[in-house]
């Protein structure tokens, strides 16, 4: 079944939105663990896991899954489907392992957090870590973006009417 133009034109504003919601949220998890890294302040340290674990709950994971939805809705709504060009299918498998790592990650930041916010310690490992799972997200989207998701020349097929 393909889409109208006009639903798929939200349906691509709306999974364009949500993608780049997601990796502002990132950014903004970034500052959060490089600020945790750097402070000598004990409190700064707890309140930056606390906010961590916010930030991820209640803005990274509901973005990154209204993306793999969303990317899922243009896939099979367009003519671009979803095994009919590799690079949509590529996409598609690195949403879900990016989903995966962020949900599995996030029950570590969640447990943390609750020591940090239970014990008051500021002592917590883990940090190096959490700048390694956002780092590594952000570059491996910046490289699947260069590589896989532009069309040639920016057209993009799916934006006109």
């Amino acid at each position: 079944m393909t889409m109208t133009p006009g639903l798929r034109k939200f349906a691509l504003t709306a999974h364009v939105t949500f993608s780049v919601g997601w990796l502002g949220a990132v950014v903004a998890y970034l500052a959060l663990v490089v600020a945790a890294l750097t402070s000598q302040d004990a409190q700064t340290v707890r309140a930056a896991w606390i906010a961590m674990e916010l930030s991820g709950w209640f803005a990274i994971v509901p973005l990154a899954l209204a993306s793999l939805l969303t990317g899922l809705v243009m896939s099979l709504g367009t003519e671009w489907g979803l095994f009919r060009y590799y690079w949509v299918l590529i996409k598609l498998l690195l949403t879900i392992l990016a989903t995966k790592v962020l949900l599995g990650n996030m029950q570590t930041v969640s447990f943390l957090a609750d020591v940090a916010a239970e014990t008051g310690s500021a002592n917590l490992g883990g940090l190096q870590g959490q700048l390694l799972h956002a780092g590594g997200w952000l570059a491996g989207v910046a490289r699947n973006h260069d590589t896989v998701g532009v069309q040639a020349a920016g057209h993009d097929p799916l934006w006109v009417a």
